[in-house]
């Protein structure tokens, strides 16, 4: 089609073609399918192409939409991939899983008066486009610098810290506690949302560029900070850990048989495979009646997941209103298709014994919204009297994620603040020590993957400034298996 026969608002947004709701709650596969080429040129056309593109502005990883997207319009894919690939190594996860309807598309222009361009949309058109070929931009960089940089933890932030730093030519590890890398992209986002194969292929993307990794290494047991560096001869580190400490209610009965944090049931689900049980080693409970309690994405990941399990009913507990809901519409319009029962304004205070140390039920109070506090939403105000029993024999408590404290508690002069949360620059990730760098959910609390992203690249970017500033080397340092101390599995300690 050609452009200049298109008008603003001729052409509207295309749908994203997915599987129906009641073929996919049978199954863990992706449920959203992803355009064709025809679907993808069809959107692309809707760009305005702005002499001044805001998009640019709203994209944590400052991928040059426009560009990318003329790409597309031309049939040009490998060279649309070619451009993302610029800014951003995680292009099929980040067209997946990034809330891009509050960032790039939020600031569209076309969204002024009509819906915003499928940014995200193409942007997984295209990343998918390139791996179903077996094509691969990770190309290894043509000279290496003799500086070494230590990388922890393998989610969003430590990947793409990762892989910019290899394109410049540095030698860096990634170390990783669990057994397989990936971090909250394969131990918590469910295969139906972001496939695990995917994952995997963008990790190899990164070892094409030279990256190593290190699974079950506890940073902070099997090994130290102080010891990467004066041990191991590394230059600099990057502290990626994310935000993986449950928070829980505090409420009678939380100790209960059949009491899941979100954190443990997606992970048996997600990363150990449970769904799979007893073909897999680890089971997970589930019985006929499942409560989650929460009201973001990973209580709709967690909601979704138990009906892929086949309960007779699920539901999802939430003491605001539906408006309040901090979980992308998208996922919450998912939920409802599938089948999950929202209860709003409703809040859990007790949980309640079958006699045996069983779960049997959620005592809960009817709530009302009242001023706003300082999130900006309406505040919920228990209604006396209304309390109420849902019966159930699993809950899953999905109510956010603090900050772990092995780095920090091991690492003396890294400062952290009241939350737990390592205290670093925004615009670079530097923190209280020389040479160490934070980014993602560690420094910020729970957060996107893309923003993640974001500060893992702004922090590369500072490592490598940073690295440009150390005297050449005089000795090699001895290999790194020689000094590691016994491993713990790869299970985080309490």
């Amino acid at each position: 089609m050609a452009r200049d026969k298109v008008k603003p608002g001729r052409v509207p947004r295309q749908p994203m073609p997915e599987q129906p709701a009641s073929e996919r709650v049978q199954n863990f596969g992706e449920v959203t399918l992803g355009f064709s080429a025809e679907l993808a040129q069809l959107e692309a056309e809707r760009c305005l192409m702005c002499k001044k593109p805001t998009c640019i502005d709203g994209c944590p990883v400052s991928i040059d939409i426009p560009s990318f997207i003329q790409h597309v319009v031309d049939g040009d894919f490998e060279g649309a991939a070619a451009k993302i690939f610029e800014s951003n190594s995680l292009a099929a996860i980040c067209g997946r899983v990034c809330p891009q309807e509050d960032q790039c598309e939020a600031v569209c222009v076309m969204g002024k008066k009509f819906e915003p361009v499928a940014i995200g949309r193409l942007e997984r058109f295209v990343a998918d486009y390139v791996r179903g070929r077996g094509l691969s931009l990770a190309k290894p960089p043509t000279a290496t610098t003799e500086r070494r940089v230590a990388i922890i933890g393998s989610g969003p932030a430590g990947l793409t810290a990762a892989g910019e730093l290899a394109k410049l030519g540095h030698s860096v590890t990634i170390f990783e506690a669990l057994h397989e890398p990936g971090g909250v992209l394969v131990y918590g986002i469910p295969e139906f949302r972001l496939p695990k194969a995917i994952v995997a292929q963008e990790i190899g993307n990164l070892k094409t560029l030279g990256v190593q990794i290190e699974t079950n290494v506890v940073i902070g047991r099997t090994i130290l900070i102080d010891e990467l560096f004066d041990e191991e001869g590394y230059d600099a580190v990057f502290i990626g850990t994310g935000a993986g400490l449950p928070y829980f209610l505090d409420i009678p009965g939380e100790d209960l048989n059949g009491v899941y944090s979100a954190n443990e049931f997606l992970t048996r689900v997600n990363l150990m495979k449970a769904y799979r049980f007893p073909d897999s080693d680890t089971p997970v409970q589930v019985a006929k009646n499942v409560v989650v309690i929460g009201g973001g994405n990973t209580a709709l990941d967690a909601a979704r997941t138990a009906l892929r399990l086949h309960p007779e009913k699920v539901s999802l507990l939430y003491r605001r209103s539906r408006a309040e809901m901090p979980g992308r519409n998208e996922e919450i319009e998912h939920a409802e298709d599938e089948g999950v029962v929202f209860q709003m304004l409703t809040n859990p205070v007790r949980f309640v014994d079958r006699g045996d140390g069983w779960l049997a039920g959620v005592e809960c109070v009817r709530m009302e919204l009242g001023e706003p506090d300082e999130s900006g939403r309406r505040r919920p105000v228990p209604v006396e009297g209304s309390n109420f029993v849902v019966e159930c024999e699993t809950v899953v408590v999905a109510v956010g994620n603090g900050a772990n404290q092995i780095v920090a508690s091991t690492t003396p002069g890294l400062q952290t603040n009241r939350h737990g949360n390592i205290v670093a620059e925004e615009s670079s990730g530097l923190t209280s020590r020389e040479g160490i760098f934070a980014g993602g959910d560690i420094v910020t609390g729970a957060a996107t993957v893309i923003l993640a992203m974001g500060a893992g690249k702004k922090a590369a970017a500072a490592i490598h400034d940073f690295l440009q500033t150390l005297p050449p080397k005089t000795t090699e340092p001895p290999p790194l298996a020689a000094h590691l101390k016994p491993s713990s599995g790869g299970v985080l300690p309490p």
